[in-house]
């Protein structure tokens, strides 16, 4: 995980109050993570001391980071050649997430 001042374990604190894990992904080891339900985000400490979401949210499958795809049989989450259904739960479950991580960074 990257580097962190007290500026970034602030805004970090207003999250775990939030409801949401801070956690690490050993992928992205410059990023902090931020998880609620079955959804993750990745940030990026800043050197102003504040934190910048990278990329989009996504439904964690295995603990790890899918990507969302279209294709002729519908929408999915895949990781690693596995896949699940994005359901209106799923999608639903993952935009409360995002709309929780811009309303929480917006307040900076």
């Amino acid at each position: 995980m990257a580097e962190l001042d007290p500026r970034h374990i602030h805004i970090l604190e207003r999250f775990a109050g939030a409801g949401f894990s801070i956690t690490a992904f050993p992928m992205y080891a410059s990023a902090v993570g931020v998880r609620k339900g079955e959804c993750a985000a990745l940030l990026e400490p800043l050197p102003d001391g504040t934190l910048r979401l990278i990329g989009s949210p996504c439904y964690l499958m295995e603990g790890n980071l899918s990507v969302r795809i279209h294709d002729a049989n519908g929408d999915w989450f895949v990781w690693k050649g596995k896949r699940v259904p994005a359901t209106p739960e799923r999608v639903a479950e993952l935009a409360a997430l995002t709309d929780g991580i811009r309303s929480l960074l917006d307040v900076i």
